[in-house]
């Protein structure tokens, strides 16, 4: 992510979990980047970030906010007393609508505020992430055109220009149905995993790359989206309908002739 007129800008990453780190991955290059987070302990380095304050993550052209979406008003509560005048604010949920309107009503007015959702884990990302898509939301100031420039010129990734409203209406589908099936398959094991059909063996896929997503993000995901729980409802609505479909279809099943059990008695 650049800043106008930087060729080497600060980025402050307040968060370092999984997601913090591959954010770290790919940034490294293109910028000065420091990280907090409270498991991480000051003045040491963790994969080459170095571990920083929160005062100095606010003093950055750009701060990322890689914590859960539970933990955005607390977040911003630390970092908002040190926040420089023009700094970018950038926040990386899976939720939308509510983060921008916590980041509009408790950020200073003086900050730019861009909304993202990287359309990627560090399951799905672990390869590389060129090619994977990112949802950008302007939210306040003039650089979110410029975020999504380079994340597609440099990071090579697919940018998805959108409002908050748009994307939780999608995402409720697109991840509240992924994670929920997801949710349900892992508690039906042990499934099969030697006999699998084609299609079988990416629904597991598509499993695994969630599997260990933490509660937070799934949490966050079916509660925190305004639009989740209406595709929900319809999601076990129709598996309801289907379950009723069958049972109507259904045959009784031909009993076997028991003379022939019993002629093969000995």
């Amino acid at each position: 992510m650049l800043v106008p007129n930087k060729t080497n800008p600060s980025v402050g990453l307040m968060g370092f979990g999984a997601f913090g780190r591959l954010i770290a991955r790919h940034l490294k290059p293109h910028c000065r980047l420091i990280a907090f987070d409270p498991a991480l302990p000051a003045d040491t380095a963790a994969g080459g970030i170095i571990a920083s304050d929160p005062a100095e993550i606010a003093a950055c052209d750009i701060v990322i906010l890689a914590v859960p979406v539970a933990a955005l008003s607390e977040a911003i509560a630390i970092l908002r007393p040190h926040l420089r005048r023009g700094a970018i604010v950038v926040d990386v949920g899976s939720v939308k609508i509510g983060p921008a309107m916590t980041m509009l009503a408790e950020l200073p007015e003086d900050v730019e505020i861009v909304g993202t959702h990287p359309l990627f884990g560090p399951q799905s990302g672990r390869d590389g992430i060129a090619g994977l898509k990112i949802a950008i939301c302007p939210i306040r100031g003039r650089n979110a055109w410029r975020i999504a420039a380079f994340l597609r010129r440099v990071l090579g990734l697919k940018v998805i220009m959108t409002t908050p409203e748009a994307h939780d209406r999608e995402a409720a589908m697109v991840q509240g149905l992924t994670h929920l099936i997801a949710k349900i398959l892992v508690r039906m094991e042990p499934l099969p995993r030697r006999m699998t059909t084609a299609s079988f063996d990416l629904l597991m896929r598509a499993t695994e790359m969630v599997r260990h997503d933490s509660p937070a993000v799934f949490m966050a995901i079916e509660q925190a989206n305004p639009h989740a729980r209406p595709v929900r409802d319809r999601f076990f609505a129709l598996a309801e309908e289907m379950r009723a479909h069958l049972d109507r279809e259904r045959r009784p099943a031909v009993e076997p002739e028991p003379e022939r059990y019993e002629a093969a008695a000995p």
